[in-house]
């Protein structure tokens, strides 16, 4: 889309998921960001300003959904979010409806007292086991009440989108979770702290409607026959037989009922921001807010992702990137394999980056959607470094990329909803007035 109202405005804001975290014994009590060797993003420090964002709120434990809302500028502070199950689902490209009940999904390995072995089924999912286990679901599952339809959907590794429709009946979101390790507050899907072990847990209404009774007996009729289907499933089979755990339940979490109604980010910030992102979660905030989606290679194919961001900045104003690496390895509690992720994503994203990023006045601003400390194998409540970087920002003392430098840059601490409108407003104002 050629932008033919150009503003002047051009920056790329990065999210790196996850890559905030604590220190960690395997790193010489560093974080992974302290210990990485990471020049470019150093350099990027060097040449601007940091400070720390409370990504959703104070002792919030955020999912990556609502924390990209946030840092798209999108509280929900005072309305009930809408649910992560609708926003996969709307990234996952499935058929969704208000009234419908959306929730997302994992593959979990359980024994046979229920008892959660895994929480991902060793995140060693094919794509063809999940698509295959998926489609005995859609085949063999029978609901009491003939008048429910189910979509069942794999996405990305352990991750699935599921929805139920009924055919006379709109059913309520309010339910709780079969997952263990989530809540909901407000719609928000907040992690738990201190789990302990983890049961397959029964879902219950949360108000006394006919449709909120509904729908927690259909999940529950939905989790006893995913076990029974699942318990000699052939992929299983292949899967224990090489010594891989099975995918032998499915925890479901953060439903919803309802499509999401948002103003644009067009319309928000009156500029015109297209977005690289892979996870059908990504995809579907991106859907929701009216972004369009460019195409960049493979999850991580993290230099084809700076390529197209710089390329793309002709036609755009700005470009929002979302890069997964991190995380994963932060939930698996893997700190050397975190810095991997974070020297990888700083050599060939970073620096490529920097190497085609001429233009007089581009703003870079590199921030995360929440912290997992792999001392915790879970999302945590702890503010996550931002920096904007570019000749239209005044330098303070930052030298890197850390929590460290972070917690003493002259941004100070800011809420993840304020972030880029603070970047606009610095390169419009062409002054660095917020730092």
């Amino acid at each position: 889309m050629e932008n033919k109202d150009a503003s002047g405005i051009k920056f790329v804001y990065v999210l790196l998921d996850g890559v905030s975290d604590l220190p960690h014994p395997n790193l010489n009590d560093l974080t992974p960001l302290d210990a990485a060797y990471t020049p470019n993003m150093d350099y990027l420090a060097k040449n601007g300003c940091m400070g720390e964002t409370i990504t959703v709120g104070e002792g919030i434990a955020p999912q990556s959904d609502i924390a990209v809302f946030n840092m798209l500028g999108y509280s929900f502070r005072y309305v009930n979010y809408v649910g992560r199950g609708v926003i996969e689902a709307i990234g996952s490209d499935i058929d969704f409806r208000d009234g419908d009940l959306a929730l997302r999904g994992n593959f979990a390995t359980v024994d046979d007292k229920l008892q959660i072995i895994d929480r991902r089924a060793g995140r060693n999912i094919q794509h063809v086991e999940a698509a295959e286990v998926c489609q005995t679901l859609a085949d063999e599952l029978k609901f009491s009440d003939r008048g429910v339809s189910l979509v069942i959907k794999p996405t990305i590794g352990h991750r699935v989108s599921v929805r139920f429709r009924h055919a006379t009946l709109r059913f309520s979101d309010k339910i709780t979770n079969t997952d263990p390790a989530y809540q909901k507050v407000d719609g928000m899907g907040v992690a738990k702290a201190d789990l302990g072990k983890m049961h397959l847990e029964k879902s219950y209404a949360e108000e006394p409607t006919e449709s909120a009774a509904a729908a927690a007996k259909i999940v529950n009729e939905f989790s006893e026959q995913v076990i029974r289907l699942l318990r000699g499933h052939p992929i299983n089979k292949r899967r224990e037989s090489s010594g891989k755990t099975p995918m032998n339940a499915i925890l479901l979490r953060d439903s919803g009922n309802t499509i999401p109604k948002l103003e644009s980010i067009r319309k928000k910030y009156n500029l015109d921001i297209a977005s690289i992102v892979d996870m059908p979660v990504e995809i579907g905030i991106s859907r929701v807010l009216g972004m369009e989606t460019l195409e960049a290679g493979d999850i991580n194919d993290y230099e084809r992702k700076a390529i197209v961001a710089v390329d793309n900045l002709e036609h755009y104003d700005g470009i929002y990137v979302h890069i997964k690496g991190p995380d994963e390895f932060g939930h698996d509690g893997d700190a050397q394999g975190k810095k991997r992720s974070i020297e990888d994503i700083d050599r060939l994203f970073f620096g490529t980056l920097r190497n085609r990023l001429k233009r007089e006045g581009g703003t870079i601003v590199i921030s995360a959607d929440h912290s997992t400390p792999c001392t915790k194998r879970a999302h945590s409540a702890d503010p996550v470094p931002v920096l904007f970087s570019g000749n239209l920002v005044k330098k303070d003392e930052s030298a890197r990329f850390t929590e460290k430098y972070a917690s003493t840059g002259s941004l100070g601490r800011i809420m993840g909803s304020t972030v880029l409108r603070t970047a606009i407003d610095m390169i419009k104002n062409n002054s660095a007035t917020a730092c």
